[in-house]
């Protein structure tokens, strides 16, 4: 009888951790790479209809940051809830990852979620062996044509739909749709071969210019856009045939800024906000909202642990920074009133390897810049071409300008060591307030906010120890330098006997 009583036990134990396994809701992360716009929040040149949706039935996100708008280190602060500056080698652009440092999506593995990722993940970098940082690949489907050239073949909602198949019957899943769009390159003169028009453009910088290539070039980047958003919608309707979208939270944003002139791989307020979009159904607390607080992407990992039901002190993960949005969900902010970016070392475009170290805080209308090394080149040497700047033609316009001019220095001349702007007054960040007699105060209590955090947080460049950053990787990082200054001058020259 004993045994009989046990066995009933043993099969509700059982059955009772099942079901609780059903109840905990999917995930669904979607990210574009290198997006600053969508519809929702006003840009017309643009239409993403299935992103709009989900904003309007669940939260809009006006000031997420990410602290550092590089594709490798922005995805390394969602995967770990840490800053760049706390996360070793990972604070860099293409480094190798640091085995100490455990994913969230490692975490959720380990606690019976399923997960899997299509397109890119965490890149680009060297990933520690035999891990997983963003679950299983799914990137064998490839669709057999593309709305223009240099869009990624991958079936991003194949790819899903075979991981979905893959997916037991008992575990919720986390997928992580990770749109290699609207990297470069593009196709030039794809947005009016679609049918877009100048007169569609609302948002054009006054750094760039007005050049028909520039026009061209951010119609161009339009169609990507709509790319990702087009197979985001084919993911959400899936989900919906198969009865699996009522259950599952989807968190929509992009790593980094647009791959233009001073916007991707800078700490300006216009680089390093993203979009962010969350929709849970009957999870959030007046759907339609507008969040005004101040979020990071250091909040995502807390924010994931949360919805799982994974307590931070048994995730077995480095020490989280961020604090989980969940009292947003619940529209019950707690006080968020500032928020931290910067960056390290971007593209290896500097001798020796070094990088371009920054801190930034940003509060109210006000951003406080401090430049550790005034001296180097914020978008990279000229002789490798400001290489931390990608190509393009809105880049082949900009460098027409010559060196002195406000659009070439905004773009890629030296910058003072301390910068301030007011975005309410100044949203290109023109003026540099920080000489300014009447906002040193300001600026005075900025700066040592920022270095105090900077010291809480344990960032090497508080204590005599910011080379660090420089001397990871240093090999293999120079010598992509010094190849990266060969191909230029031979290119150049190449040019030149051409003409």
């Amino acid at each position: 009888m004993k045994l009989y009583k046990k066995a009933f036990l043993i099969i509700c134990l059982s059955l009772s951790a099942l079901a609780m396994a059903q109840k905990r809701p999917n995930i669904l992360f979607a990210i574009a790479d290198d997006m600053s716009h969508a519809s929702a929040y006003g840009f017309k040149f643009l239409r993403t209809p299935n992103l709009d949706k989900l904003a309007d039935t669940g939260l809009k996100f006006n000031s997420m940051y990410t602290p550092s708008s590089k594709c490798a280190p922005s995805r390394a602060v969602i995967l770990t809830g840490r800053n760049p500056w706390q996360l070793e080698a990972a604070a860099n652009h293409q480094p190798t990852w640091p085995v100490k440092f455990k994913s969230v999506v490692e975490v959720l593995t380990d606690n019976s979620y399923f997960t899997g990722f299509t397109g890119k993940g965490w890149n680009p970098g060297i990933h520690p062996k035999r891990r997983n940082l963003t679950g299983k690949t799914y990137n064998k489907l490839e669709v057999e044509s593309v709305p223009a050239n240099g869009i990624h073949k991958f079936d991003y909602t194949g790819n899903f739909k075979q991981f979905m198949n893959e997916k037991p019957e008992d575990e919720p899943f986390f997928f992580w749709y990770g749109c290699k769009e609207p990297h470069r390159g593009y196709e030039f003169k794809s947005g009016v071969k679609h049918g877009k028009q100048f007169s569609d453009l609302d948002f054009l910088p006054t750094f760039w210019g007005a050049s028909e290539s520039v026009k061209h070039d951010i119609l161009d980047y339009a169609i990507e856009v709509e790319y990702f958003d087009q197979h985001l919608g084919n993911i959400l309707e899936y989900l919906r045939e198969i009865g699996e979208l009522e259950n599952t939270i989807i968190i929509v944003t992009s790593d980094n800024a647009m791959p233009f002139p001073r916007f991707k791989g800078h700490p300006h307020e216009f680089a390093t906000r993203v979009p962010f979009v969350v929709n849970w159904p009957k999870k959030i607390a007046e759907p339609g909202r507008e969040v005004n607080a101040f979020t990071s992407f250091v909040d995502i990992a807390p924010t994931l642990l949360e919805i799982a039901d994974i307590p931070q002190g048994k995730s077995n993960m480095q020490k989280i920074e961020g604090e989980s949005l969940f009292d947003i969900f619940q529209n019950k902010s707690k006080k968020r009133d500032y928020v931290l970016t910067g960056r390290e070392r971007n593209d290896c475009v500097r001798q020796n390897g070094w990088g371009y170290p920054v801190r930034s805080i940003h509060r109210g209308n006000l951003v406080y810049m401090y430049n550790f090394e005034p001296n180097r080149w914020p978008s990279g040497e000229p002789k490798t071409g400001y290489r931390d700047t990608d190509w393009s033609p809105t880049k082949s316009v900009t460098l027409e300008e010559k060196p002195g001019t406000l659009i070439f220095e905004l773009c890629y001349g030296k910058r003072p060591q301390e910068e301030l702007y007011n975005i309410a007054q100044d949203p290109e960040c023109h003026k540099n307030l920080a000489d300014e007699k009447s906002y040193l105060k300001r600026k005075e209590a900025l700066k040592k906010e920022l270095f105090a955090k900077l010291r809480h947080q344990q960032d090497p460049r508080m204590f005599g120890n910011g080379d660090v950053f420089d001397q990871y990787d240093l090999e293999r990082r120079n010598k992509s330098y010094l190849e990266l200054v060969e191909t230029v001058k031979r290119t150049a020259e190449e040019k030149k006997h051409k003409k």
